[in-house]
């Protein structure tokens, strides 16, 4: 059944909506222009009309007129990620969650919040009580709740607390279906795993139940060294380090903390250096571990100083490439993790191999128990078929990579069908109309 934008702006009426075409464009990409694979895959594939719900009930007329039309629907929070996960690949209704922005309940250890709620927001309401989001992307100033966890894996404090995909880091999850009758469904315990990082392709997330962790006092530090392997060792040691508290652990092979334009002023041009939050109570132990290694510290804030103006998150993980980008955009990046190389000679073998064109940035993370190293290398883009050599090098060596060249689901960190999330969709989707020709196993 067809509809016009007349008729369908007529059953949303009361719903706050954006018909601009400018806006609507704007409003239908993320950052996946980090990616020159994704470009022109996405170019071109915008929405028709952004709905605002401001309220749950909202979200279900917006779901029954979806349903009743068969108009595709994709969700959106702040258009934070890297895989085109808020492009709209077949038109239809970009349904944005920023009015969704109500903290429901905090108390100790754990939140519940509207999809919309920004993570920089959650954390200021919650460290009034000394408690704090156990991990955050980069972009944790404009990131929401619902798309960290739509779109996400993992971020600054999963060296302590894993990815958010390990059992535990999401306590529940309520979700609006596209069913002939849109109703609301909270997933609970393990069931929540059907809607974790599954790109909004099975459910409009309205509502999170999120832990926290206790709020320290988080020290800044930058410490240079004269060689990567010695920066990358001091890194995996101080992950090591079960008596030292730290959240972020961000290591960087030069030339790449040139590209830290507000920084230049402390690091040493051309150094290798690691970025550290570390609680501001253990930072003796600390500077015992950077002796050991022979480091310098070249920049350094309290907890308080910390606190205000630019944070050392944001030149870590993905913003990293962002800085780099910011001088030369003809850099990409992959993700890899080393999974099995405690002694780092893999990262060592990775980081010579390819020199200069692949340049080496790892960040601490905790897997089943064990700090490892992930790695969001910069790469010196040329053609697509370079990048895919690249990539099968690092795996033919046994580095996994998380693909971000791809809009698919399955195609990027997961490498296989997540059954669980796909007879969810088929149950709460039954027309595949929720962010069409993401999820492969949709289509097979």
């Amino acid at each position: 059944m067809q509809i016009s934008l007349e008729n369908l702006l007529e059953e949303v009426s009361g719903i706050e909506t954006i018909t601009n075409p400018a806006q609507v464009a704007k409003l239908s990409e993320d950052y996946a222009h980090f990616s020159p694979v994704l470009v022109p895959l996405l170019a071109g594939k915008v929405g028709d009309v952004v709905v605002r719900p401001s309220n749950e009930s909202e979200v279900l007329r917006i779901a029954q007129t979806c349903v009743k039309y068969k108009i595709p629907l994709t969700v959106r929070g702040s258009g934070t990620g890297n895989y085109g996960q808020c492009t709209p690949m077949r038109g239809g209704i970009i349904l944005e969650t920023s009015r969704l922005q109500a903290i429901k309940w905090i108390k100790a250890g754990l939140a519940c919040v509207e999809a919309g709620v920004k993570m920089v927001t959650l954390d200021k309401k919650a460290q009034e009580i000394g408690w704090e989001s156990r991990m955050v992307p980069s972009t944790f100033r404009t990131a929401t709740v619902g798309g960290f966890i739509a779109g996400g894996s993992g971020g600054i404090g999963s060296v302590l607390y894993g990815q958010l995909r390990d059992r535990g880091n999401l306590r529940a999850v309520r979700v609006v279906t596209l069913e002939d009758e849109p109703r609301i469904i909270e997933l609970r315990g393990d069931d929540v795993q059907k809607v974790n990082h599954a790109y909004g392709t099975n459910g409009i997330i309205t509502e999170l139940e999120v832990p926290l962790a206790t709020a320290y006092g988080w020290s800044e530090f930058v410490v240079s060294f004269t060689d990567f392997m010695t920066a990358a060792r001091f890194g995996q040691a101080l992950g090591n380090s079960d008596g030292i508290i730290k959240k972020l652990i961000s290591v960087h092979a030069a030339p790449s903390s040139n590209y830290f334009t507000a920084l230049q002023s402390y690091i040493p041009k051309d150094s290798h250096c690691a970025l550290v939050l570390v609680a501001e109570s253990d930072r003796e132990p600390f500077l015992s571990l950077v002796k050991e290694f022979q480091g310098e510290v070249c920049y350094e804030k309290n907890a308080q100083e910390a606190s205000k103006g630019l944070s050392l998150v944001e030149f870590s993980w993905n913003h990293t490439t962002l800085h780099a980008r910011a001088t030369d955009d003809s850099f990409t990046y992959l993700q890899s993790l080393f999974l099995n190389d405690p002694k780092l000679e893999l990262v060592q073998r990775m980081h010579e191999y390819f020199g200069d064109e692949v340049i080496m940035h790892l960040e601490f993370i905790r897997v089943n128990g064990v700090v490892i190293p992930a790695a969001i290398q910069l790469v010196r883009f040329t053609t697509g078929d370079r990048l895919n050599e690249i990539i099968a090098y690092h795996e033919s060596q046994g580095v996994f990579i998380a693909n971000p060249h791809t809009y698919i689901l399955e195609d990027g960190g997961m490498k296989t069908v997540d059954y669980a999330q796909l007879n969810f969709k088929r149950m709460v989707d039954p027309y595949g109309l929720m962010n069409p020709d993401k999820m492969k196993a949709w289509k097979s």
